[in-house]
């Protein structure tokens, strides 16, 4: 990962603003590891028996927890064997609280009297209470367990009691031989094996392991527990290569064991070939070659086709091929730039993304589609469809979704298929029916209502309830609501984006809003409290007045069974406020000051109006209020307003519109009017102390990208403030005004120089401070200034400027660290 880059985009850059506050700087959330690509192809659609090795670039494992339950699995076959209920194996061994436990551990045949009542109705202790063997092991089993189980504190680790452990072992040993029911004898020999495992003594761990469990003539999953101990020692004793091998056999014999089973094998770090000498079979071969291809984060046709050729009929053939279409994935589905869904291209391999790196992944894709399809046409697979859908969704990905199609219609009896699998040729026939959306042309929009119906309900299904507002979403980081990412993906990955080519971008910015919104119905109906950061920024960045009115329009139209009712029926779930406040800032923003008053009007209840916070004041709840009516000289550091005289955008609206009109009416001092308002302009942008006006976020990188949106024709550009300082300049006489007017036009001429030395810093690559030179140079070039000297120079503004700007004060002497060479 590279993370110079992430380091770029976080840092705060306050030197570089002579002091200034850093406000909400951009450093963006956390990154989610289970969501850092786009993904229509779901990871458990050939089942959950191998989840935890789905593929995931970001986390070693895709989740940690085993398929099933050691404890479960345990308690089933002592149930089994003594004929009671697993649950009251379970509740005796696994569930109860530590002063019942101790109670057990201290049990005696003649204590039974002491247990809880709720114990004593137990089927498993009424049988160990009739069995005096089985409540021998019992309690040896429990006397063995202090030694086995320690907490674990990596700062402070205890060291394990050697001696005591050893002699546990011994007795194990003892017990081991001496026991007649094989059940038992097994249970005893896996206590000595791991005894001796833990005390370090992995001469008598293979000892034991060989000369009793290896022997058992029973089939149960202690055989591979110890298995897993016996490996360990191999590896300690010197033998990588075999305890990778058997390593593969325990992820292969016991599930509940998998996941640490694949850990000790990396563990080894034994070579893949080293392992299969050990191998006896074709099914120890598919082992190890699936255990690599879960390893490994890079394409791996090679593990995937060794797997399928000597265990086709293994899941792991499907879980492996899954996890290399998702890579795909990965590299060949782009995002949309109004819908990135994380900040990972901002740790991604630029190499990634040429046009060779794109060809080689289409040569991957094409590779894997052959294989999907023999998968298909072998029928050894248990579900042969796999490979068909497969084929069908790699289609689409190379943008042949008429091949997509044309495969999905020839699987039969698809109503009889896995649910997953069902799901999936869902999903891939929505994506091949919106081919021509991707594309840009007119579409059907309504031909995808039932899908998008069906789409809904199942991502609503994965969010039945919602957590309490403040508190932690549990959702968030599992990696499980796969169809919430599909859903979202859709809608704002694919549909979205399509509006936009065609144009509408009010049915783009509802088609956001769809991706989002989780739930049926919603606690909290405030509107960017429930949007993502991508949608969030799309509307408080993009949208115009005239969208916004295309939106109100969809609010106030009545239901029907059409996309756009779908569409807006979201929309009509938040708050009303919050649209109107938004649609007043985009008129704030063309300066329609009169417009912007009616939306700000329909505004209903204490509404609170966006204040920024300083995020670098000891006082956490310190605000930063607007102060839009002064005039500054210098732009840092900045002098904002006092709580009580804080001017919002509605006050703000209100003072702008009575300008407007007094340039009007009172031409006589229209200059005085055009000059005051060109300040209030300056002051919403970037340099300013009321950007919150018009920008919903400070960020300090803003001053080093170029202008995307309409508005940074005032945010960054000073454009507006540029002609109405021009227009007071024309309109007065005054030279100190004129010199002031000239003074500020030189500031706002400066907004047009785009500083791109900001990432140098970090790219050694380049010449930082020849860069710098140049961009101080193009400064000093400023026309107002050489305006300023040669016509204003004996006004008393002249002096102010001189003395307080230190670009001015260069200009009339440039010193040598300014020029550039060459």
């Amino acid at each position: 990962m590279n993370w110079k880059k992430s380091l770029i985009f976080c840092i705060s850059f306050t030197a570089v603003f002579f002091g200034e506050i850093a406000v909400n700087i951009a450093c963006g959330p956390e990154q989610d590891p289970y969501d850092y690509y786009v993904s229509f192809f779901h990871n458990n659609v050939q089942g959950n028996e191998y989840e935890a090795f789905a593929y995931n670039e970001m986390v070693y494992l895709f989740k940690d927890e085993e398929f099933e339950s050691e404890a479960k699995i345990n308690s089933a076959e002592w149930a089994d064997f003594l004929n009671v209920k697993k649950e009251d194996v379970y509740k005796t061994m696994y569930d109860v609280d530590s002063l019942t436990n101790i109670t057990l551990t201290n049990l005696t045949t003649i204590s039974f009297e002491s247990l809880p009542d709720s114990l004593k109705q137990n089927t498993f202790i009424q049988a160990l209470k009739k069995n005096e063997r089985v409540f021998d092991y019992f309690a040896f089993a429990k006397s063995c367990e202090p030694f086995a189980v320690s907490d674990y504190d990596a700062w402070a680790p205890v060291e394990r009691d050697s001696v005591a452990l050893i002699k546990k072992a011994k007795e194990a040993v003892t017990l081991t031989v001496k026991e007649k029911d094989d059940f038992l004898k097994l249970r005893y020999a896996y206590q000595a094996t791991r005894m001796f495992h833990y005390a370090g003594n992995y001469n008598d761990c293979i000892k034991t392991y060989q000369g009793y469990v290896a022997t058992s003539k029973i089939k149960s999953a202690v055989n591979g527990w110890a298995l897993a101990l016996y490996a360990g020692a191999v590896r300690y004793n010197g033998n990588p290569d075999e305890a990778a091998y058997l390593f593969s056999k325990v992820f292969s014999s016991n599930p509940e064991r998998r996941v640490q089973a694949y850990k000790n094998y990396f563990y080894t770090s034994a070579p893949v070939e080293n392992a299969l000498k050990y191998a006896k079979n074709d099914a120890e071969i598919a082992a190890v070659w699936a255990i690599e291809g879960f390893g490994t984060s890079a394409p791996n046709l090679e593990g995937l086709k060794k797997v399928y050729e000597y265990q086709p009929k293994s899941l792991l053939t499907g879980a492996l091929l899954v996890r290399e279409i998702n890579k795909l994935e990965q590299h060949l589905i782009s995002e949309s730039d109004i819908a990135k869904t994380s900040y990972a291209n901002y740790f991604a391999d630029e190499n990634l993304n040429t046009d060779s790196a794109k060809n080689i992944n289409l040569k991957q894709l094409g590779a894997i589609k052959d294989f999907a399809l023999k998968l298909a046409s072998d029928k050894k697979y248990p579900q042969p469809e796999l490979g068909t859908i497969t084929a069908a969704y790699l289609s689409w990905m190379e943008n042949n979704p008429g091949a997509g199609v044309t495969y999905l219609s020839s699987i039969k009896n698809v109503d009889k298929l896995p649910s997953k699998y069902q799901d999936q040729i869902k999903i891939i026939q929505l994506l091949c029916e919106s081919s021509k959306i991707k594309k840009g042309e007119k579409f059907d929009e309504d031909k995808l209502l039932p899908a998008l119906r069906w789409l809904d309900e199942k991502r609503y299904d994965e969010h039945t309830s919602q957590p309490e507002k403040g508190s932690y979403n549990d959702d968030w980081r599992n990696g499980q609501n796969r169809f919430t990412k599909t859903t979202r993906n859709f809608y704002q990955q694919v549909l979205a984006p399509a509006y936009l080519k065609l144009g509408d971008t009010a049915k783009a910015a509802l088609a956001m809003v769809k991706g989002d919104l989780h739930y049926r119905t919603i606690k909290d109906n405030a509107l960017f409290e429930n949007l993502s950061e991508q949608t969030t920024t799309f509307w408080q960045k993009s949208l115009s007045p005239n969208t916004m009115q295309d939106l109100a329009n969809f609010k106030a139209k009545a239901k029907s069974d059409d996309v756009e009712s779908l569409l807006s029926s979201a929309l009509n779930k938040l708050s009303t406020n919050d649209f109107y406040e938004l649609y007043g800032t985009t008129f704030l923003r063309t300066h329609e000051y009169a417009k912007a008053i009616n939306c700000f009007n329909k505004i209903r209840g204490a509404y609170k109006y966006f204040t920024p916070s300083n995020w670098y004041s000891d006082n956490e709840n310190e605000k930063l209020y607007a102060n839009s009516f002064i005039e500054t000289v210098k732009d840092y550091p900045k002098k904002y307003g006092k709580k009580q005289s804080a001017i919002n955008k509605k006050t703000f609206a209100q003072e702008m519109l009575r300008l407007q009109k007094l340039i009007v009416s009172d031409k006589k001092n229209a200059s005085t009017y055009y000059y005051r308002m060109a300040n209030a302009i300056y002051q919403t942008g970037f340099y300013g102390n009321s950007w919150s006006l018009i920008s919903y976020d400070w960020n300090s990188y803003d001053l080093y990208n170029k202008a995307n949106y309409d508005y940074d024709k005032d945010y960054k550009l000073a454009l507006t403030a540029k002609g109405w300082y021009t227009k007071a300049r024309a309109l007065s006489t005054d030279a100190n005004f004129k010199a002031k007017c000239t003074f500020m036009l030189a500031k706002c001429e400066q907004k047009k120089i785009i500083n791109t030395t900001y990432g140098s810093v970090y790219d050694y690559g380049n010449d930082y401070d020849l860069n710098r030179k140049k961009f101080m140079a193009a400064n000093f070039r400023n026309p107002y200034f050489r305006e300023l000297k040669a016509k204003y120079a004996i006004t008393p503004f002249y002096k102010i400027a001189v003395n307080q700007c230190s670009y001015f004060r260069e200009f009339l002497q440039p010193t040598k660290h300014v020029k550039p060479k060459g």
